[in-house]
């Protein structure tokens, strides 16, 4: 499709991509509306947590975190409630071993890690909704990127919908972009969770894990080339970056699929935005702004909603502009 330029304008206070990206998830609070929270037992023995609203439409949402969020994240929750202003049921879930409860196995989750989202998507089918849209921010806009294109024709007929929100779909160039110095201090405050992740496993699993020199770990090529990729199964962080990576998976997309992406995202390198190919693809647009950080897209100093809320609901519509509600 061709790529659009999206109709995102921030509060001129507010145009710096660092304030985009660190506003929001340091002083947005939502209150999440009742959910209903139970647990999805996997085939490999571990299991993941859910979060449904109560049914009352026959359309449902599944949303998808980013890198070390949750659940209970303020932009899953601010995308709840908009998605239910707008007729929605919605299902949330925490990827494995996030949401404050570890998982059971001695692996986690990981960038690519479609496979859980596939697990989700079968459960939900048994609700019987007549119509399912998927939205992923960040690391989960690209699982859902990734599910949609390696499964392509055989993702289920009632999945009508995507959106994906400042997605790394290029995990390489992204690991780069935040690797350089300007980036550090969103290098460390997205390693210190992985940190604490591994010292929890190697209390559980001493025989597997070793801590010694993890905290001079200060890049994602460290961490995921001494844990990530061994330990998913992986020969090398190469082979994890590229078989995890969304990018490679866009061609087989076969719904109709948003991905809303700022040009000046501090986390994403020019590769993570796919404009050569977007324009090729039937069913992928790409919609960028000049502005919005990392899923930010602030368009009031209120904190109340975001641009990207109200673009992915006018898109769930079928409407080329986004709303203000």
């Amino acid at each position: 499709m061709p790529i659009h330029s999206s109709t995102f304008k921030p509060p001129r206070l507010l145009r710096s991509p660092h304030l985009q990206t660190i506003v929001p998830a340091l002083l947005r609070k939502q209150r999440p509306p009742p959910m209903n929270r139970s647990w999805i037992e996997l085939p490999d023995g571990d299991a993941l947590e859910i979060a449904l609203t109560p049914r009352l439409h026959a359309r449902l949402a599944i949303i998808s975190h980013g890198l070390e969020g949750s659940m209970s994240s303020s932009y899953v929750i601010g995308m709840v409630r908009a998605l239910r202003h707008e007729g929605w049921d919605v299902l949330t879930w925490n990827m494995r071993g996030c949401g404050g409860t570890p998982n059971r196995l001695p692996t986690w989750y990981h960038s690519g890690k479609s496979e859980d989202l596939g697990a989700i998507l079968e459960h939900a089918l048994s609700f019987n909704h007549d119509e399912i849209a998927l939205v992923g921010f960040s690391v989960g806009g690209n699982i859902t990127l990734k599910y949609l294109g390696e499964n392509g024709a055989c993702v289920p007929d009632r999945v009508r919908k995507a959106v994906a929100i400042s997605v790394p779909m290029d995990l390489r160039g992204s690991a780069e972009q935040l690797a350089l110095p300007r980036n550090r201090i969103y290098m460390e405050y997205l390693l210190k969770p992985l940190r604490a992740r591994i010292k929890q496993k190697a209390m559980r699993y001493p025989e597997l894990f070793s801590i010694k020199g993890l905290s001079s770990i200060t890049t994602f090529k460290e961490f995921d080339e001494r844990f990530t990729a061994p330990f998913h199964g992986f020969s090398s962080v190469d082979h994890y970056w590229d078989d995890s990576s969304s990018l490679k998976y866009l061609t087989g997309i076969t719904i109709p699929t948003l991905a809303i992406t700022a040009l000046d995202d501090p986390f994403l390198s020019a590769t993570c935005i796919p404009h050569g190919i977007a324009e090729t693809l039937p069913m992928f647009q790409l919609e960028t702004s000049d502005y919005g950080g990392h899923v930010g897209f602030l368009n009031s100093y209120s904190l109340a909603s975001t641009w990207a809320e109200a673009r992915t609901v006018s898109f769930m519509r079928g409407s080329e502009e986004s709303l203000v509600y």
